[in-house]
């Protein structure tokens, strides 16, 4: 990792605590409470959050394989990253703007931003298998959200004395700035983009290339297999995080300030996680650490349902945060681990398709969950049956067979 590749790594890891700092305090801790309990002013706060959440992930979904196959076939990777960041930030400044009772007004916002925040993540997961050096994606996987895990961190304490004063609106100005500022070296460092051939002409080959690129992808049957296990997991993990401070506020009884501090707690031990599990990663295999992360999860989610008190959901908070970081790392390099070269792009926007679909569903079964049982406990259990049935499907899954005849039905 000479010269410029240390500068790449460096603003892609980066680029991760930019982001992170919209995933901890306005999708993860702050904003959902604040959203649903002081904007909406009716008693369907959940609804209401699990939809904006829902409608934004379903529409990454399907743009993502499109966009993706665009980017790579024009090399325009960079500038598409590049508009969902703007979109992000802009629309995160505009929640400054909210008061009690513009529950549509937020709903707008936050699906934007979220359109914004995930959608720039095909073309920043994309990178992944340019900047690290063979055999090292596990580890540079790792450090990415490690990092990331220290921007959630940070941002969170600078907005605690922000929150403790009732200033939320500059809490969310705060966050825009925090990810404005650290997105800049990944859009001065990371590989520049080559446009290819003209943008129109090439987008439109670029759509052919991509549905023939789905087609190739899903009728490889381990692809296919992993696809749908992650599908099924990624969904219990993204609820997880929208709903775990809405699940701490409302049937445990936290306050801002507690939530902030819990969620720091989980965000050190999933630093701790992602750190520990760098190098093992490679070592152990992706699949296996995989594995052990989703049944740790499964246990998380059980222990959470029956959880009677603010100190029993302080200790499950640790351990999900150990979880935490190994899936996501060890999920996403196992992927790359499939994906062609030069075909970075489309593989990583099926895989957003996957988990961002997959976060259209459990948002709103849990929302509706809680809504019809009148207690959130239920909605809860239920995330834990998602991480079962997609371990039963992982244990099919080969890592890195991607391109083998074999894997052809």
């Amino acid at each position: 990792m000479e010269g410029l590749r240390k500068k790449e790594i460096v603003s892609w890891c980066l680029y991760d605590f930019a982001n992170s700092t919209y995933s901890a305090v306005i999708s993860a801790v702050v904003f959902p409470v604040y959203y649903t309990s002081h904007i909406v002013t009716d008693g369907s706060g959940d609804l209401w959050w699990g939809r904006a959440i829902s409608l934004s992930m379903l529409i990454v979904a399907l743009i993502s394989p499109v966009l993706g196959g665009i980017a790579d076939y024009t090399g325009l990777r960079k500038r598409f990253l590049f508009l969902f960041t703007a979109a992000c930030v802009l629309s995160v400044s505009a929640l400054s703007g909210l008061d009690r009772g513009m529950a549509l007004q937020g709903f707008i916002l936050i699906v934007i931003a979220n359109i914004g925040m995930e959608g720039g993540m095909v073309f920043y997961n994309s990178y992944l298998n340019h900047i690290a050096p063979r055999g090292h994606t596990g580890r540079v996987s790792a450090w990415g959200f490690g990092v990331g895990y220290a921007g959630s961190i940070i941002s969170l304490l600078a907005v605690l004395p922000l929150a403790r004063a009732g200033m939320f609106g500059l809490s969310w100005i705060t966050v825009a700035l925090l990810f404005a500022s650290f997105s800049v070296p990944a859009f001065a460092f990371l590989p520049p983009d080559s446009q290819k051939e003209k943008l129109i002409a090439s987008s439109l080959m670029g759509l052919r290339y991509t549905f023939r690129i789905l087609g190739e992808l899903f009728s490889k049957a381990n692809t296919r297999r992993f696809l749908i296990a992650y599908f099924i997991y990624a969904d219990g993990v993204s609820t997880v995080i929208v709903f775990s401070s809405i699940f701490a506020s409302a049937t445990l009884g936290f306050g801002t300030s507690e939530l902030i501090v819990l969620y720091i707690m989980v965000q050190v031990a999933a630093l701790a996680g992602a750190l520990l599990m760098a190098g093992l990663i490679d070592k152990w295999g992706h699949k296996q650490v995989v594995v052990m992360s989703l049944v740790i999860w499964t246990g998380v989610c059980l222990a959470s349902s029956m959880a009677d008190g603010k100190a029993v959901f302080w200790v499950i908070a640790f351990i999900a945060g150990l979880a935490l970081g190994t899936v996501q790392a060890a999920s996403r390099s196992l992927y790359a681990s499939m994906a062609p070269k030069g075909k970075e792009s489309e593989y990583f926007g099926v895989y957003a398709l996957a988990g961002k679909s997959s976060a259209v569903i459990g948002p709103l079964m849990f929302g509706y969950m809680s809504d019809a049982f009148g207690s959130q406990r239920p909605a809860v259990l239920a995330i834990g049956i998602l991480f079962i049935a997609g371990l039963a499907l992982l244990s099919g899954v080969k890592p890195g067979l991607t391109m083998s005849s074999h894997d052809y039905l």
